[in-house]
C-alpha cells in the first residue's frame, strides 16, 4: 500500500459518501488519505480496493474533531490562559503543580461534555456497522482523547494517546472511566481560559482521589503525556491490526498523521515486499495532550 491522498473538499466528500456519510461536513481542512497500491485521487481506484477490502484500519487525528469544535492548543492562539498545551501536558508539570494541571484537563473535559460527533465521526461509525455486518473488519486508531468516536457509535476503538474521560491513580495504578462533571468539588467553577483569570491553588488532597477500596491515591488523567512513552498493550494491538489490514485510511487535517510511531511503521512496512504500505508526511508533527 502506497499513498492515496485526496486532497480536494470534492474528492473529500466523495470518500465520505463511500463510507456511508450523506449529509457532507462543513470543514474545508479536514484531508482524507487512503493507503493503496500506487499514488492516486482516483475514485475509481478507491472504489475498487474499497470493496475489496476484508480488513480496513481508519487512522485518525485532530482533523476529524475540528468540526466539532475541539480546540488543539496548538499554533497562533493556542493557548489556555499563559500556556502552551506543552506546558502543562507533562509529568513534571503535573508533580510541579496538579492544581494547575488539572484545571486545564476539567476545563477540557467540561467543554468536551458540550461537543457532539461531527458527520465525519458518524460516517465512520456507520461504515464500521455496515461492513461488520458483511462480515468485514473496521478498526479505528485514533490519536484522539476527545472520545467522540465512542459517542458515534464506533466501537473497534484504538485510543493511542487515552482519554480526558479515564483517569489513573498514582498509587494502586487502577484506571476507571469518570464522567462526572465536575470531577470533584474543588474543581466546579475552576477552569476559565482567559489569560487573566488566577490560577486556582488548589490543595493536593482536594484534587481527584482515588475511589478503590483501601486507596484514596492521587488521579491524574489517563492520557499521554509529552515524554511518556505510549501503553505497550494498546502498541501491541496497533501493531497487529496494521500488520493484518488490506486497506487503511488516515483522516486527519494535515497530509499524514504526524505521530512519530506510524512514520516508525511506515519504513518498517515500505521494507516488506510482502507489504506495500508506505505512510509519509509532509507537515508538522502533531503533539499528544
Amino acid at each position: 500500500m502506497s499513498l492515496f491522498h485526496f486532497a480536494t473538499r470534492h474528492l473529500i466528500l466523495q470518500v465520505l459518501r463511500e463510507l456511508g456519510l450523506k449529509d457532507p461536513p462543513a470543514h474545508k481542512t479536514l484531508k482524507i488519505c487512503v493507503a493503496m497500491s500506487r499514488p492516486t485521487s482516483n475514485m475509481a481506484d478507491f472504489r475498487k480496493f474499497f470493496a475489496k477490502a476484508k480488513h480496513i484500519a481508519i487512522i485518525t487525528g485532530a482533523g476529524v474533531s475540528a468540526e466539532s469544535g475541539v480546540p488543539t492548543f496548538r499554533g497562533p492562539g493556542g493557548f489556555w490562559r499563559k500556556w502552551k498545551a506543552e506546558d502543562l501536558a507533562t509529568p513534571e508539570a503535573f508533580m510541579r503543580n496538579p492544581s494547575l494541571v488539572w484545571e486545564f484537563y476539567h476545563y477540557r473535559r467540561e467543554l468536551m461534555l458540550k461537543k457532539h460527533p461531527n458527520p465525519a465521526h458518524v460516517a465512520i461509525a456507520e461504515c464500521e456497522a455496515r461492513l461488520t455486518g458483511q462480515g468485514r473488519r473496521v478498526v479505528v486508531i485514533t490519536q484522539n482523547i476527545d472520545e467522540l468516536h465512542y459517542r458515534a457509535g464506533t466501537r473497534n476503538l484504538l485510543e493511542l494517546h487515552g482519554s480526558l474521560f479515564k483517569t489513573r491513580c498514582l498509587s494502586c495504578g487502577n484506571v476507571a472511566e469518570n464522567y462526572k462533571s465536575p470531577i470533584c468539588p474543588a474543581l466546579d467553577g475552576k477552569g476559565a481560559p482567559e489569560p487573566d483569570v488566577p490560577d486556582a491553588q488548589i490543595p493536593v488532597e482536594k484534587l481527584p482521589r482515588c475511589e478503590e477500596k483501601d486507596c484514596i491515591g492521587p488521579l491524574r488523567p489517563h492520557v499521554v503525556w509529552f515524554g511518556e512513552n505510549l501503553d505497550p498493550n494498546i502498541l501491541d494491538k496497533v501493531n497487529r491490526e496494521l500488520a493484518l489490514c488490506d486497506l487503511c485510511l488516515v483522516v486527519s487535517d494535515s497530509l499524514l498523521i504526524q505521530s512519530k510511531y506510524f512514520l516508525k511503521l511506515a519504513i518498517r512496512f515500505s521494507r516488506n515486499p510482502k507489504r506495500k504500505s508506505v505512510l509519509r508526511s509532509s507537515t508538522k508533527k502533531q503533539s499528544r495532550v
